[in-house]
C-alpha cells in the first residue's frame, strides 16, 4: 500500500478525525474508504446480501435467547 500526502484545512481535519472518532476508526482508514467507494466500481451486492454476509461473520451469540418487545423497551 503507498502512502499519499494530501492537503486539508484545519476546519475539515478537526471534523474529519472528530468523525472518525465516533465512528471507532481512523482519519486514514475513513478517507481510504470514502476514496474506494467513489473511484472503484461498485459491487454488484446489495446491502441486504451485505448485511446477511456480515451477520454471518459476527461473533455473536444469544445462547438461544429469545427478546420480546418489552425486553427492548426495559432495556
Amino acid at each position: 500500500m503507498k502512502n499519499v500526502t494530501i492537503a486539508i484545512d484545519e476546519k475539515t481535519l478537526a471534523a474529519g478525525r472528530e468523525y472518525a472518532r465516533k465512528h471507532r476508526t481512523s482519519l486514514n482508514k475513513l478517507i481510504r474508504q470514502l476514496l474506494e467507494r467513489t473511484v472503484l466500481p461498485q459491487r454488484s451486492e446489495s446491502w441486504v446480501e451485505e448485511f446477511f454476509r456480515l451477520a454471518d461473520q459476527a461473533e455473536g451469540d444469544s445462547r438461544g435467547k429469545r427478546w420480546t418487545r418489552e425486553d427492548v423497551y426495559d432495556a
